[in-house]
């Protein structure tokens, strides 16, 4: 046996420093690396190195003095802080300095300097010499390179010239009377799902559609068939996400901005449409009917020194662009509108009450202007609810060229320059209680908030300022006043009823919760 063992223990090979195939594994070059690959690796790290060296130099430079942080994240910066904004993050930036600079995608060269104050803002919204408007990264993508919106100079002027002739009183005359069907229709509406389902509803986008609805038979009339005005309601939603202040910048499939162009696209292909009816109706004797009507036929006027040769795609940018202000900044207005009237009972009581001596108790009488000039307590509110729950709370421009903000301070050439509204209209001085809802602030015209209008932001300032204040505040009051005599509403609090939720325009982060229930006639 012993003999045996020994005979198996030396016929079992021993480990050997020739024979294991351990040693003959390949060792990865990177554990050992060459002479060339040490350089190359050597060289790669320096050049990131010095590039993100570099980086933060720049943006120190930039930065020089103004509050901000003192490092800024490699490449992104401040984007993932962008993508889910906060109005808390926004007002910590508005107090830090009445300049202050942030930077996102830092080697894009988005260096961006904020304006708080209203000295500030304002003197970049009158600057046009230095800086115009780029609204967001990805807006000359959506609503088009050439769209009047980010023109300057003497074509702007051009534009706005036969644009402004669009809000005259006589063209309001024609759009309140559709203003003010639509809106019963869609109260109505809202009365018969509410008997389906009594639960509070929120009206985030019932609102919206309300505005859609109205914007597009105000704007483009019966030019554009129902279900094209579906496509382009149904559509219009990616158009508002893919235009927040931050979002991916590349129109790859998939993204915000792909799905922005895609409807953009589909809703040009009936305002060109629109447009070219339009032209035909008028030039067989058409009265006006809608705003496109009005805008053709206004070319027309003996006397009209304007540019006549709109083209219907300039035409369709144009209302492409309306559509925006409308569907964002006036649906933001009109759900804080019914908001603060709900939480706000003993103000809701005033509007009505003004609203049937208007009215001589006829709540089925439809508005008119000569109705909405005797209505001061409603458009004092409009007014006032704006004020503290501003829809639109910032507009980026971009620098053409270095722009000495200040004596000593140049914003860098393309650079985002961004005037904020905000602190303007709280500013306690002008606005004594200025975080409460006090619509008598405006029907003194000695208090400070009548005074001081330069501090009234709610539509900008200087060259680019919104074209059509008074369509916006008719719109939102009209509707605000039908409601408050055909429907009562209740507010159903929840935790995030007074966040705010950023979506290019401010909204309730719950999307306003509301239970409506008919209101029986006095």
């Amino acid at each position: 046996m012993a003999s045996l063992l020994r005979h198996y223990s030396f016929s079992v090979p021993g480990p050997s420093s020739t024979s294991s195939p351990l040693v003959r594994i390949p060792v990865p070059s990177f554990f050992a690396p060459t002479s060339n690959q040490a350089t190359w690796l050597y060289t790669s790290l320096a050049i990131v190195a010095t590039l993100l060296v570099l980086e933060q130099s720049m943006y120190r430079y930039k930065k020089r003095h103004l509050p901000g942080a003192t490092w800024t994240i490699p490449l992104i910066g401040k984007f993932a802080d962008s993508m889910k904004p906060t109005m808390e993050g926004y007002m910590a930036q508005w107090n830090s300095g009445a300049l202050s600079a942030i930077s996102v995608f830092n080697m894009r060269v988005t260096f961006i300097v904020m304006a708080s104050s209203n000295e500030y803002s304002r003197k970049i919204l009158n600057s046009p010499n230095h800086a115009e408007p780029c609204l967001v990264h990805s807006a000359k993508s959506i609503l088009m390179p050439d769209n009047w919106v980010f023109l300057t100079g003497k074509t702007h002027v051009d534009y706005r010239r036969v644009l402004n002739t669009l809000f005259t009183r006589k063209a309001l005359s024609i759009y309140i009377s559709i203003q003010d069907a639509i809106s019963r229709n869609h109260l109505n509406q809202w009365l018969a799902n509410a008997a389906k389902d009594p639960s509070p509803k929120s009206i985030m986008m019932t609102a919206r559609e309300l505005n859609m609805h109205t914007s597009l038979r105000v704007f483009c009339g019966n030019h554009i068939p129902e279900h094209g005005a579906a496509e382009i309601n149904q559509k219009y939603w990616d158009i508002t996400r893919a235009l927040e202040l931050v979002n991916f910048p590349f129109p790859f499939p998939g993204t915000k901005v792909y799905k922005a162009i895609q409807a953009r696209k589909a809703a040009f292909k009936w305002l060109e449409m629109a447009a070219a009816k339009s032209k035909i109706a008028i030039a067989e004797g058409a009265e006006p009917e809608c705003m496109l009507d009005q805008w053709v036929k206004e070319m027309q006027t003996p006397g009209y020194k304007g540019r006549k040769d709109f083209s219907d795609r300039e035409m369709a940018m144009v209302v492409f662009s309306f559509l925006f202000a409308s569907q964002d900044a006036m649906s933001s207005g009109l759900i804080y509108g019914f908001q603060h009237l709900a939480d706000r009972p003993e103000i809701l009581a005033k509007i009505r009450e003004e609203q049937y001596r208007v009215r001589g108790n006829d709540v089925d009488k439809p508005m008119t202007l000569e109705m909405l000039e005797e209505m001061p307590y409603l458009k004092a509110f409009v007014k006032e609810s704006m004020r503290i729950k501003p829809p639109v709370t910032m507009v980026p421009y971009r620098t053409t060229k270095p722009f000495p903000i200040t004596s000593d301070y140049t914003v860098p050439a393309s650079s985002m320059v961004i005037p904020s509204f905000y602190n303007s209209l709280h500013d306690p001085e002008v606005y004594p209680d200025h975080d409460s809802l006090v619509p008598e602030r405006w029907l003194d015209p000695n208090n400070s908030a009548n005074t001081n209008p330069q501090n009234y932001l709610v539509f900008g300032s200087g060259p680019h300022k919104c074209i059509g204040i008074e369509y916006a505040q008719l719109n939102i009051g009209l509707v605000l006043a039908i409601a408050s005599v055909l429907t009562n509403w209740e507010h159903h609090l929840t935790p995030e009823s007074d966040k705010v939720q950023i979506i290019a325009t401010l909204f309730p982060k719950d999307g306003c919760l509301l239970k409506f229930t008919p209101r029986p006639k006095p």
